[in-house]
């Protein structure tokens, strides 16, 4: 009798699974002399415009990912986890920095995110997560998609790097002006590597252009094992913010046509690949034990897409959006031996958490010398308790959108993702339950005006505090000399 189409997905995903857990790293293993006496490997594995509901263990049907499941069954998976910025520049400033993207500049109503033609960039003065581990001598790269500045003084090396290789902003951009390329999005339909003139740089040398983007999850991926290769006496951050799945999408010639999903499907089960690469390189240096890993997403998918773009799964709206898509990512992960196998959080967590959380492991001091968003995840992670986060701010660009405080969130302003319309104000703000309503669909605020007291407090409180510089956003390249 044959198989199903159905079937035959389950199948080979519980054939993948079991392969893979039957493989045993103790017979490959290159030991790595003191690795329990130093501190632990970090490893940030950054998935660009990947939704919540994209990966196998977040619900998604038809879209094959056994690695990423298999992290999450070996460590933790957030369910509440959120960026900071529902588009690319900020939500990276945020990750990187433990900080909310307007208190460094990293955010604008009037371009949201860096262009080629941009002359700003992160400033010298933030205090990057790599910048601050150097001081207790880690190896730092960065390995992917930049998007904080292509300009010499705003580059990975100016931040604490000490190694980059990759694309110094979306792949999408530097699009080809040639009568032979196809108008509008009729290019993403059907994409080709010269469409677009993205360079790829080795430290601040362009050593390719256009990208080849059919084989960049593949090299991004050989970049951060020989980087760890190099560096596995000592204790290292990689750093790696992949290109996909933003469009155009490509993927490299193994991953044509096998997934149910389609092209995006591929994108994806590539990306899964990539992490389990990662995974196992670990294991055989014998380093898995001493090393977290992080996946997760810069934002919610871009729906305006279409069948090239994600899911959020059952949440509302995706990128560009300050509704639950727009910013409630997956987020996993992994460190055997420390972090409790098969556990689910339900703790609100953010990927700025990451930044004070790895300073916390590595015994680095968290900047006092200024507002440090990002809060300390460990006893969540390790099993010993709650996490401390009880509110999340949720900016489009300069403007306070919504709070969410506790299981409930207030939208102040409500504004579409993407088009001429303009921003709504409401009085009262919209108010959802998001435990009993994470569709954001049913509007409490005439039966709980207490809860919207208690947000607009917190309000008044955060803004008390907020200084916010003006916007490298808005920076245009004539500004700066290259």
């Amino acid at each position: 009798m044959q198989a199903s189409s159905g079937s035959r997905v389950f199948l080979w995903c519980a054939l993948a699974l079991c392969s893979a857990m039957l493989a045993s790293p103790a017979s490959t293993a290159i030991p790595s002399p003191d690795v329990k006496d130093r501190p632990p490997n970090i490893v940030v594995i950054f998935a660009d415009d990947l939704g919540y509901g994209d990966l196998g263990s977040y619900g998604h049907p038809t879209i094959r990912t056994p690695r990423l499941d298999r992290m999450a069954a070996e460590g933790i998976r957030f369910t509440q986890f959120y960026a900071a910025a529902s588009v690319c520049t900020p939500s990276r400033a945020a990750l990187l920095t433990g900080r909310l993207p307007i208190r460094s500049g990293m955010s604008s109503d009037r371009r949201r995110v860096l262009f080629p033609d941009s002359g700003g960039g992160l400033p010298a003065e933030e205090i990057t997560l790599a910048r601050a581990l150097k001081e207790k001598g880690y190896a730092t790269a960065a390995i992917g998609k930049w998007h904080l500045g292509h300009l010499e003084p705003f580059q990975p090396r100016r931040h604490g790097f000490d190694y980059y290789y990759g694309i110094p902003y979306s792949n999408d951009m530097d699009r080809v002006n040639d009568e032979r390329v196809p108008s509008g999005r009729a290019a993403f339909q059907d994409p080709k590597v010269e469409y677009w003139n993205v360079p790829l740089m080795r430290n601040e040398t362009i050593i390719e252009r256009p990208a080849d983007q059919t084989t960049i999850t593949r090299r991004y991926t050989e970049e951060a094992i020989r980087f760890i290769e190099r560096n596995r006496d000592q204790p290292f951050f990689v750093y790696l913010p992949h290109t996909m799945p933003h469009v155009p999408l490509f993927r490299s010639p193994d991953f044509e046509d096998v997934s149910a999903r389609g092209l995006y499907g591929d994108v994806i089960e590539e990306i899964d690949w990539s992490t389990g690469q990662l995974l196992d390189a670990l294991e055989r240096l014998d380093l898995d034990r001493n090393t977290i890993v992080w996946f997760t997403s810069d934002n919610g998918p871009w729906l305006t897409f279409n069948e090239q773009g994600g899911s959020a799964g059952l949440l509302r709206e995706g990128k560009g959006s300050t509704w639950e898509g727009g910013m409630r990512v997956p987020g996993i992960a992994r460190w055997p031996g420390r972090i409790p196998a098969g556990t689910v959080s339900l703790d609100v967590a953010s990927t700025m958490d990451i930044f004070t959380t790895s300073l916390k492991l590595a015994d680095v001091p968290v900047p006092d010398d200024r507002i440090i968003d990002g809060v300390d995840l460990r006893a969540v992670l390790f099993g010993t308790g709650k996490g401390p986060r009880d509110t999340m701010f949720f900016y489009r660009g300069p403007r306070l959108m919504a709070v969410r405080h506790g299981s409930w969130k207030a939208h102040f302003i409500t504004q579409p993702a993407y088009g001429d319309e303009g921003p709504e104000t409401h009085d009262p703000p919209r108010l959802f339950h998001l435990d009993h309503d994470p569709s954001e669909q049913h509007d409490r605020s005439t039966e709980h005006p207490d809860v919207l007291a208690e947000i607009k407090q917190l309000v008044e409180q955060h803004r008390t505090d907020l200084k916010a510089p003006p916007s490298q956003l808005e920076i245009p390249l004539a500004g700066r000399s290259q």
